[in-house]
């Protein structure tokens, strides 16, 4: 399980960045909110730990970016703020949970993974008359399993979870082929397998860009 983690409290920060770890959670800790342009080209987190109080930013203009950019990942609010007024704004703006300080790590850790159970159990998106079973990494059409060979899932479900933005083609190939020595043609030659599979312009070219999963 891979988390965000948006805290410029040095010593919150590194608290909680331990005791995630400690309890099996690949942890990424943005301290510096000037480097928030990081959070809008992320590969792929299953939870965003967003602080609503940080020293350039304010937490519930980064969730509102977050949603406005397509991006569907569960955030996780942390604020000294309790007032019911200030949980409405963040739910209406698309958090999925709101945590008072000051807290037990162990309830973040307990709230991070009933949020990741929800999200991934028998969760299914349909594009068209194509079903995309996450859980199973399974693509059926009429009732009937289409195979994808393993990279082409993996760009399939990075599309998904980036969909309705654009996907710079640098960030799919950092994605599904890490430091292989590829180029831009491989990603053309999956996305050609992919169109094969899903209904028509369901992905677009953005020439010289990248692509989009509508």
């Amino acid at each position: 399980m891979r988390v965000l983690l948006i805290e410029d409290d040095p010593i919150l920060g590194e608290s909680l960045e331990e005791y995630l770890r400690d309890n099996g959670i690949e942890v990424h800790w943005i301290k510096d909110d000037r480097d928030i342009d990081e959070i809008f080209n992320f590969e792929q987190y299953d939870v965003i730990i967003l602080d609503l109080i940080l020293k350039y930013s304010r937490g519930e203009d980064i969730l509102r970016q977050l949603r406005n950019k397509g991006i569907t990942t569960p955030v996780i609010i942390l604020t000294a703020k309790s007032d019911i007024k200030d949980k409405e704004v963040c739910f209406n703006l698309g958090a999925d949970d709101y945590l008072t300080k000051p807290f037990n790590p162990k309830e973040l850790f307990l709230r991070i993974n009933a949020l990741t159970k929800r999200r991934h159990i028998d969760e299914v998106i349909k594009i068209g008359d194509v079903e995309i079973n996450i859980t199973g990494k399974t693509v059926s059409k009429e009732g009937k399993e289409i195979k994808l060979s393993k990279t082409a899932w993996e760009l399939l479900h990075f599309l998904l979870r980036n969909r309705g933005s654009i996907v710079e083609t640098e960030r799919i190939l950092n994605h599904v082929w890490g430091d292989k020595p590829v180029g831009d043609e491989i990603v053309r030659t999956y996305i050609k397998e992919l169109r094969k599979v899903l209904p028509k312009d369901s992905i677009k070219t953005y020439k010289g860009r990248g692509y989009k999963l509508e």
